[in-house]
């Protein structure tokens, strides 16, 4: 079964008093076929931790196991993955068939083979009428595809993604999500997807590793993270606007951070009496920013409710069953 295993993995630049480390014993088993997502801020380590599973970095310690074999010795090219950058990396001179064919072609599979498989690839990824195309005759997301169709001919074990839709504009990145879920589900081949972008991590992702400073912060379904964040870090990441974290707020606990998602506090009679300060209005729903005392809160209200102006005082009640508390000191789930 090709799962990945990543057992105390730990990730260390430089010797003695420039030693530096940046990947702090990560522990995760990915089951086979399962497609996990690697979410946090710049600088968290995610691309580091990807790369390592890929072999194209160094493990300082701990293992990674592939389909049940440690990988941790293996050059990249026998470990059975197959990686898509956020830069394509195709061949400009030739053809899409020929870019897509390329790595099959110097392993000296036979012509048959090849054409078959690039041409089931093609067929997936709806690139069939542009197989005689050159790089600099597709689209930036017609490009992204033929990296895609790259990596499924080989038929890897293992696929890894780093920051794949990065370079497509909005509308485009919408819509290769899409087709990346798709592939998955036709597919279904063991994933790892590294991403900054938490819209991305939580519309593909069947679980999701949310890193900070090269910790892990939590590991679980989309669900989990969002309805159930284990530390303030994830509370404050997942979610777009995140979760109110307030120490003084009216009920607040000693020493605790209460946590509230924006569309947890209803408006109306009772509850906190909250000073408005600007409103944005977001198609089908309305973020209103106001203050608590010294606290910023948002709100987050339906388009058609009435919206208040800034200096106005409104009433804004948090739903108890959805309050979230935290350790103010350790920032963990209490």
């Amino acid at each position: 079964m090709s799962g990945i295993a990543l057992r105390d993995v730990v990730k260390r630049y430089g010797k003695g008093k420039q030693e530096l480390q940046v990947i702090h014993g990560v522990n995760a088993e990915i089951g086979h076929g399962e497609f996990v997502v690697i979410v946090g801020p710049s600088g968290c380590g995610k691309s580091t931790l990807l790369r390592m599973v890929a072999g194209l970095e160094e493990i300082s310690g701990g293992t990674i196991e592939i389909d049940g074999r440690v990988v941790n010795d293996l050059e990249p090219a026998d470990r059975d993955i197959a990686m898509v950058f956020q830069n394509y990396a195709l061949y400009p001179h030739m053809s899409v068939f020929q870019n897509m064919a390329y790595g099959l072609k110097i392993r000296k599979m036979p012509e048959a083979e090849i054409k078959s498989r690039v041409d089931k690839a093609a067929g997936i990824l709806e690139l069939g009428h542009l197989l005689d195309r050159t790089p600099r005759q597709l689209s930036g997301g017609q490009r992204q595809r033929v990296a895609m169709g790259r990596a499924i001919v080989r038929q890897p074990k293992v696929f890894l993604f780093d920051e794949p839709l990065s370079n497509l504009d909005a509308k485009l990145r919408a819509q290769t999500r899409i087709e990346i879920q798709k592939l998955h589900r036709e597919l279904g081949i063991t994933s790892l997807f590294v991403t900054h972008d938490q819209v991305e991590a939580m519309t593909l992702a069947q679980r999701m590793i949310v890193m900070n400073a090269g910790k892990m912060e939590q590991f679980g379904t989309p669900e989990e993270v969002y309805h159930h964040p284990a530390t303030t870090f994830v509370a404050s990441f997942i979610g777009s606007p995140p979760m109110n974290l307030l120490m003084s707020a009216p009920g607040a606990r000693p020493r605790s951070v209460m946590g509230i998602r924006p569309e947890h506090l209803d408006i109306g009679e009772g509850g906190w009496s909250a000073q408005v300060e600007t409103t944005e209005l977001l198609g089908a729903e309305r973020l209103i920013y106001a203050r608590v005392g010294t606290e910023q809160i948002i709100v987050r209200s339906e388009e058609h409710e009435i919206a208040p102006a800034p200096g106005d005082t409104i009433q804004v009640k948090p739903r108890e069953d959805r309050v979230h508390w935290f350790d103010a000191q350790t920032g963990k789930r209490m």
